[in-house]
Protein backbone atom coordinates (compact mmCIF):
# COMPACT_ATOMS: atom_id res chain seq x y z
CA UNK A 1 0.00 0.00 0.00
CA UNK A 2 1.23 3.24 -0.64
CA UNK A 3 1.99 6.26 2.13
CA UNK A 4 1.37 9.43 2.65
CA UNK A 5 4.83 10.92 3.26
CA UNK A 6 6.14 13.75 4.80
CA UNK A 7 9.48 15.88 3.68
CA UNK A 8 9.39 17.01 7.49
CA UNK A 9 8.00 16.20 10.69
CA UNK A 10 6.34 19.50 10.42
CA UNK A 11 5.52 18.90 7.00
CA UNK A 12 1.78 19.11 5.23
CA UNK A 13 1.89 16.12 2.93
CA UNK A 14 0.97 16.40 -0.82
CA UNK A 15 1.91 12.66 -2.18
CA UNK A 16 -1.15 10.98 -3.42
CA UNK A 17 -2.40 7.73 -1.31
CA UNK A 18 -4.60 5.27 -2.78
CA UNK A 19 -5.17 3.62 0.64
CA UNK A 20 -8.09 1.53 0.02
CA UNK A 21 -9.13 -0.37 3.19
CA UNK A 22 -10.68 -3.37 2.27
CA UNK A 23 -12.60 -4.18 5.61
CA UNK A 24 -14.71 -0.90 5.18
CA UNK A 25 -15.27 -1.10 1.68
CA UNK A 26 -14.61 2.68 1.57
CA UNK A 27 -11.32 5.14 0.91
CA UNK A 28 -9.36 5.77 4.11
CA UNK A 29 -8.41 9.22 1.63
CA UNK A 30 -10.87 11.66 -0.37
CA UNK A 31 -10.00 13.82 -3.19
CA UNK A 32 -9.90 17.58 -2.60
CA UNK A 33 -9.39 20.01 -4.95
CA UNK A 34 -5.90 18.21 -6.31
CA UNK A 35 -5.00 16.77 -2.35
CA UNK A 36 -5.73 13.74 -0.73
CA UNK A 37 -7.14 14.16 2.64
CA UNK A 38 -7.76 11.94 5.44
CA UNK A 39 -11.71 10.65 5.63
CA UNK A 40 -13.70 11.54 8.78
CA UNK A 41 -14.35 8.36 10.68
CA UNK A 42 -11.32 6.66 9.73
CA UNK A 43 -7.89 6.12 11.65
CA UNK A 44 -4.59 7.12 10.91
CA UNK A 45 -1.34 4.95 11.34
CA UNK A 46 1.72 6.60 12.37
CA UNK A 47 4.49 4.29 12.63
CA UNK A 48 8.20 4.24 13.55
CA UNK A 49 10.74 2.82 16.31
CA UNK A 50 11.03 3.87 19.79
CA UNK A 51 7.77 5.76 19.92
CA UNK A 52 7.33 6.51 24.25
CA UNK A 53 3.67 8.43 23.41
CA UNK A 54 1.50 10.07 21.24
CA UNK A 55 -1.11 12.70 21.09
CA UNK A 56 -3.79 13.99 19.48
CA UNK A 57 -5.54 17.37 20.55
CA UNK A 58 -5.11 17.24 24.58
CA UNK A 59 -5.08 13.59 24.29
CA UNK A 60 -1.77 11.32 25.72
CA UNK A 61 -1.97 8.17 24.24
CA UNK A 62 0.61 4.86 24.51
CA UNK A 63 1.30 3.47 21.16
CA UNK A 64 0.18 0.40 19.71
CA UNK A 65 2.97 -2.04 19.07
CA UNK A 66 5.07 0.28 17.00
CA UNK A 67 2.57 3.14 15.62
CA UNK A 68 0.61 5.61 16.98
CA UNK A 69 -3.11 5.44 15.76
CA UNK A 70 -4.80 8.37 15.91
CA UNK A 71 -8.38 7.80 14.91
CA UNK A 72 -11.11 10.65 13.55
CA UNK A 73 -14.10 11.77 14.42
CA UNK A 74 -17.22 11.28 12.03
CA UNK A 75 -17.90 14.75 12.38
CA UNK A 76 -14.58 16.20 12.93
CA UNK A 77 -14.87 19.52 10.85
CA UNK A 78 -12.97 19.89 7.42
CA UNK A 79 -9.34 21.18 7.83
CA UNK A 80 -6.18 20.88 9.35
CA UNK A 81 -5.26 18.45 11.62
CA UNK A 82 -2.14 17.75 13.81
CA UNK A 83 -0.82 14.42 14.86
CA UNK A 84 1.79 14.37 17.33
CA UNK A 85 4.68 11.68 19.03
CA UNK A 86 7.17 11.69 21.22
CA UNK A 87 10.36 9.42 20.52
CA UNK A 88 14.15 9.15 22.08
CA UNK A 89 13.06 12.91 24.06
CA UNK A 90 12.09 14.59 20.64
CA UNK A 91 8.57 15.72 20.06
CA UNK A 92 7.92 15.20 16.45
CA UNK A 93 4.23 16.21 14.69
CA UNK A 94 2.79 15.83 11.07
CA UNK A 95 -0.04 17.90 9.62
CA UNK A 96 -2.60 16.20 7.78
CA UNK A 97 -5.86 17.72 6.56
CA UNK A 98 -9.61 16.51 6.94
CA UNK A 99 -11.88 16.17 4.16
CA UNK A 100 -15.24 16.82 3.84
CA UNK A 101 -18.00 14.73 4.84
CA UNK A 102 -18.45 12.53 1.86
CA UNK A 103 -20.97 9.51 3.31
CA UNK A 104 -23.75 8.37 0.87
CA UNK A 105 -27.83 9.03 1.63
CA UNK A 106 -29.37 6.40 3.57
CA UNK A 107 -33.75 7.17 2.61
CA UNK A 108 -35.70 5.40 5.65
CA UNK A 109 -39.74 5.08 6.74
CA UNK A 110 -39.95 5.07 10.46
CA UNK A 111 -43.19 4.89 12.61
CA UNK A 112 -44.08 8.88 12.82
CA UNK A 113 -43.55 8.22 17.30
CA UNK A 114 -39.63 7.19 16.40
CA UNK A 115 -39.01 10.12 14.48
CA UNK A 116 -40.99 13.39 15.51
CA UNK A 117 -40.97 12.99 19.54
CA UNK A 118 -42.61 13.54 21.99
CA UNK A 119 -41.69 16.39 25.12
CA UNK A 120 -41.80 13.11 27.13
CA UNK A 121 -39.76 11.08 24.42
CA UNK A 122 -37.61 14.32 24.05
CA UNK A 123 -36.50 14.32 27.53
CA UNK A 124 -35.88 10.45 28.24
CA UNK A 125 -33.77 11.15 24.89
CA UNK A 126 -31.55 14.13 26.72
CA UNK A 127 -31.51 12.30 30.28
CA UNK A 128 -30.52 8.92 28.02
CA UNK A 129 -27.79 11.25 26.35
CA UNK A 130 -25.98 12.62 29.59
CA UNK A 131 -25.90 8.80 30.98
CA UNK A 132 -23.81 7.74 28.01
CA UNK A 133 -21.67 11.17 27.35
CA UNK A 134 -18.97 10.07 30.31
CA UNK A 135 -18.18 6.54 28.53
CA UNK A 136 -16.25 8.91 26.28
CA UNK A 137 -13.70 10.58 28.55
CA UNK A 138 -13.11 7.05 30.51
CA UNK A 139 -9.27 5.41 29.96
CA UNK A 140 -7.48 2.98 31.62
CA UNK A 141 -5.13 0.54 31.00
CA UNK A 142 -5.43 -1.07 27.46
CA UNK A 143 -7.23 -4.50 27.80
CA UNK A 144 -7.20 -5.18 24.10
CA UNK A 145 -5.42 -6.30 20.90
CA UNK A 146 -6.17 -5.44 17.46
CA UNK A 147 -7.63 -6.89 15.27
CA UNK A 148 -10.89 -6.85 17.42
CA UNK A 149 -12.75 -9.70 17.66
CA UNK A 150 -16.26 -10.52 15.25
CA UNK A 151 -19.31 -9.31 17.06
CA UNK A 152 -20.97 -12.14 15.28
CA UNK A 153 -20.09 -15.75 14.36
CA UNK A 154 -20.22 -16.09 11.15
CA UNK A 155 -19.85 -12.36 10.89
CA UNK A 156 -22.46 -11.31 8.11
CA UNK A 157 -21.85 -8.63 5.52
CA UNK A 158 -22.65 -5.30 7.17
CA UNK A 159 -22.39 -1.54 6.57
CA UNK A 160 -23.72 2.13 6.57
CA UNK A 161 -21.28 3.75 8.76
CA UNK A 162 -21.63 7.33 8.55
CA UNK A 163 -24.32 7.50 6.47
CA UNK A 164 -26.40 10.60 5.96
CA UNK A 165 -30.07 9.66 7.04
CA UNK A 166 -32.75 11.05 5.70
CA UNK A 167 -35.79 9.65 7.31
CA UNK A 168 -39.32 10.32 6.37
CA UNK A 169 -38.30 12.70 4.31
CA UNK A 170 -35.98 14.85 7.27
CA UNK A 171 -32.19 14.96 7.82
CA UNK A 172 -30.89 13.20 11.16
CA UNK A 173 -27.97 12.42 12.44
CA UNK A 174 -25.26 10.65 10.42
CA UNK A 175 -25.03 6.31 11.08
CA UNK A 176 -22.19 6.19 13.96
CA UNK A 177 -21.80 2.22 13.91
CA UNK A 178 -22.33 -0.79 11.38
CA UNK A 179 -25.67 -3.10 10.60
CA UNK A 180 -25.13 -6.60 9.96
CA UNK A 181 -28.44 -8.37 9.76
CA UNK A 182 -28.63 -11.80 11.39
CA UNK A 183 -31.83 -13.96 13.15
CA UNK A 184 -33.24 -12.82 16.32
CA UNK A 185 -31.86 -14.38 19.07
CA UNK A 186 -28.20 -15.08 17.30
CA UNK A 187 -25.38 -15.02 20.36
CA UNK A 188 -23.70 -11.76 20.24
CA UNK A 189 -19.95 -11.57 21.04
CA UNK A 190 -17.61 -9.62 23.20
CA UNK A 191 -15.18 -7.58 19.79
CA UNK A 192 -12.40 -8.07 23.00
CA UNK A 193 -11.36 -8.49 26.94
CA UNK A 194 -13.32 -5.15 29.04
CA UNK A 195 -15.61 -4.72 31.34
CA UNK A 196 -19.47 -3.56 31.13
CA UNK A 197 -19.51 0.04 31.67
CA UNK A 198 -23.36 0.27 31.16
CA UNK A 199 -26.09 -1.69 30.44
CA UNK A 200 -29.48 0.06 29.17
CA UNK A 201 -32.86 0.28 27.49
CA UNK A 202 -32.76 3.75 25.54
CA UNK A 203 -35.37 4.99 23.23
CA UNK A 204 -33.13 4.76 19.71
CA UNK A 205 -31.09 1.93 20.58
CA UNK A 206 -33.08 -0.34 22.20
CA UNK A 207 -31.38 -2.77 25.04
CA UNK A 208 -28.01 -1.98 25.09
CA UNK A 209 -24.86 -3.15 26.16
CA UNK A 210 -21.48 -0.59 26.54
CA UNK A 211 -17.85 -2.48 26.78
CA UNK A 212 -14.74 -0.56 28.48
CA UNK A 213 -11.92 -1.85 27.00
CA UNK A 214 -9.37 0.26 28.13
CA UNK A 215 -7.27 3.08 26.04
CA UNK A 216 -10.40 5.17 25.92
CA UNK A 217 -11.98 2.20 23.41
CA UNK A 218 -15.80 1.68 23.69
CA UNK A 219 -17.40 -0.59 21.87
CA UNK A 220 -21.43 -0.47 21.49
CA UNK A 221 -24.20 -3.59 20.81
CA UNK A 222 -27.61 -1.94 20.03
CA UNK A 223 -31.17 -3.53 19.67
CA UNK A 224 -30.81 -6.62 21.19
CA UNK A 225 -33.37 -8.87 22.11
CA UNK A 226 -31.58 -10.19 25.34
CA UNK A 227 -28.89 -9.17 27.53
CA UNK A 228 -27.00 -12.03 29.49
CA UNK A 229 -24.31 -9.33 31.38
CA UNK A 230 -24.65 -6.83 34.18
CA UNK A 231 -22.59 -3.75 35.07
CA UNK A 232 -19.02 -3.65 36.21
CA UNK A 233 -18.95 -7.60 34.73
CA UNK A 234 -15.59 -8.55 33.23
CA UNK A 235 -15.88 -10.23 29.74
CA UNK A 236 -13.43 -12.03 27.40
CA UNK A 237 -12.91 -11.81 24.21
CA UNK A 238 -15.88 -13.75 22.00
CA UNK A 239 -17.87 -14.18 25.18
CA UNK A 240 -21.64 -14.00 24.88
CA UNK A 241 -23.10 -10.63 25.92
CA UNK A 242 -27.10 -11.01 24.46
CA UNK A 243 -28.61 -11.82 21.19
CA UNK A 244 -29.48 -9.86 18.01
CA UNK A 245 -32.70 -8.19 18.34
CA UNK A 246 -35.17 -5.16 17.46
CA UNK A 247 -35.62 -3.25 20.29
CA UNK A 248 -35.12 0.27 19.94
CA UNK A 249 -35.64 2.58 16.82
CA UNK A 250 -35.04 -0.44 14.64
CA UNK A 251 -36.96 -1.51 10.76
CA UNK A 252 -35.98 -5.52 12.18
CA UNK A 253 -33.95 -7.67 13.97
CA UNK A 254 -30.24 -6.76 13.56
CA UNK A 255 -27.50 -6.14 15.55
CA UNK A 256 -25.34 -2.39 15.07
CA UNK A 257 -22.39 -2.46 16.41
CA UNK A 258 -20.29 0.79 17.10
CA UNK A 259 -16.99 2.23 18.63
CA UNK A 260 -15.60 5.05 19.89
CA UNK A 261 -11.99 5.58 20.49
CA UNK A 262 -10.98 8.21 22.94
CA UNK A 263 -14.52 9.92 22.12
CA UNK A 264 -13.92 9.56 18.36
CA UNK A 265 -16.95 8.26 16.00
CA UNK A 266 -15.15 5.90 13.85
CA UNK A 267 -15.58 3.17 11.35
CA UNK A 268 -15.40 -0.26 13.40
CA UNK A 269 -14.40 -2.13 10.37
CA UNK A 270 -11.09 -0.47 10.61
CA UNK A 271 -10.96 -2.30 14.15
CA UNK A 272 -11.82 -5.42 12.60
CA UNK A 273 -8.69 -6.04 9.96
CA UNK A 274 -4.76 -5.94 10.35
CA UNK A 275 -3.99 -2.54 11.63
CA UNK A 276 -1.28 -2.49 9.60
CA UNK A 277 -3.60 -1.74 6.41
CA UNK A 278 -4.28 1.59 7.92
CA UNK A 279 -3.47 4.74 5.86
CA UNK A 280 -0.24 5.84 6.82
CA UNK A 281 2.00 8.62 7.44
CA UNK A 282 6.01 8.52 8.08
Amino acid sequence: MSKLRTTSACALTSVLLPAMLAAAGSPAFVHVGGQRTVRPGTVVRWAGAGIERCGIGERRFAPVSDACLYPVDLLRPAGPLVLTRWREGRRERVRVRVGPFDYPVQRLRLPRRMVELSREDAARVRLEQAQVAPLWTRDGPRLFTLPLGAPLDPLPAGGRFGSRRLINGRWRNPHGGVDYGAASGTPVLAAADGVVALVARHFFSGDSVFLDHGDGLISMYFHLSRIDVSEGQQLRRGEPLGAVGSTGRATGPHLHFGVRWRGARIDPALLLSDPGQIAAVD
